[in-house]
């Protein structure tokens, strides 16, 4: 899950024919089923606990089909009524992103026509859009083994941030908009930002963060054409990374952020020691910090219409 953002209803009542958020307005109870957003995707799930917090409710969600390990606290700006007219809008939902999720990560994403079949292939979405490792039974493991991988992996990513990739998702994939390329600052310029701050709190260049912050870069630049980019974004891609060019420099925050939504993913299948592992997430953890407190300078807040790189006006649809 991971890609999560609290505006995501508001996401998609812009994108509808409806103006009002769907539940900013709505109470909903305990025990209640509900549809959720958890990054640009739609769940079932039930409430389990609500809460009026400084004149905000929150709502404790289980997301049914899912271990519980993904329960979590959410805004009435997350939900949705379960009607038709939502369970409709899900399945729409799921329809205009299927096949590009199929796509990057080579999961059955598709298999989702039947509503009998809705949880089965909002699993399967939810477990690409948010990059995790489910407690699903493999081949060499088991399902306990499974499950303590996906606390081990677990990165939270800010609030703010999850707002952004929802953003992010809906200028590209309902607006029709792109990031105007090459972005300035640029990955790299980012990541460097990142070491000279880090270096400056802790007075000595870590050797650490400096393999940490080459192991992003690179799986950036492995990741962005596979896993990374909405498929109304692979045209500019192929017209912009050229030759021996690393996407790390030509590609900005925007994309950046989307490779820590699949970082769990990833790192499940990594096979270091899980005390490395803790420590490593602590440092992601960081660098998303770093992220949200220059979010303002990092990201863009408008996308480019003219739908291609700098200096191109053109971009059909692939």
């Amino acid at each position: 899950m991971g890609s999560s953002s609290k505006e995501e209803t508001a996401t998609d009542a812009d994108t509808s024919s409806e103006d009002t958020p769907p539940s900013n307005s709505n109470h909903f109870s305990e025990g209640e089923r509900v549809l959720a957003y958890h990054g640009p995707r739609i769940y079932e799930a039930k409430v389990q606990k609500a809460e009026l917090r400084i004149k905000e409710w929150k709502y404790f969600v289980h997301y049914l089909g899912w271990n519980k390990n993904w329960d979590e606290w959410v805004g009435a700006d997350r939900l949705m009524k379960h009607t038709e007219e939502n369970v409709m809008k899900q399945q729409a939902l799921d329809k205009k992103q299927g096949v590009d999720k199929s796509s990057k990560s080579g999961r059955s994403s598709q298999t989702k026509p039947k509503s009998s079949t809705d949880a089965k292939a909002d699993k399967e979405e939810l477990k690409n859009t948010a990059a995790k490792g489910k407690k699903r039974k493999s081949d060499s493991g088991v399902e306990k083994d499974n499950s303590s991988m996906e606390k081990l992996v677990k990165i939270q990513i800010p609030s703010t941030l999850k707002k952004q990739l929802v953003d992010d998702w809906e200028f590209v994939t309902q607006q029709d908009k792109l990031v105007k390329l090459p972005r300035s600052p640029n990955v790299d310029d980012i990541l460097t930002k990142y070491l000279e701050n880090r270096s400056k709190k802790d007075g000595i260049m870590t050797d650490s963060i400096g393999e940490i912050l080459k192991g992003i870069r690179c799986y950036f630049d492995k990741a962005l054409p596979v896993m990374l980019l909405y498929k109304k974004e692979r045209q500019q891609y192929h017209e912009v990374v050229l030759d021996d060019v690393s996407p790390s420099t030509i590609y900005g925050a925007e994309h950046l952020l989307r490779l820590f939504v699949k970082f769990p993913e990833l790192l499940a299948y990594v096979n270091i020691e899980e005390e490395t592992l803790t420590s490593l997430q602590q440092k992601l953890m960081d660098f998303l910090k770093f992220l949200q407190k220059n979010q303002s300078t990092y990201f863009l807040s408008a996308y480019d219409g003219s739908r291609g790189s700098e200096g191109k006006g053109k971009g059909k649809d692939d």
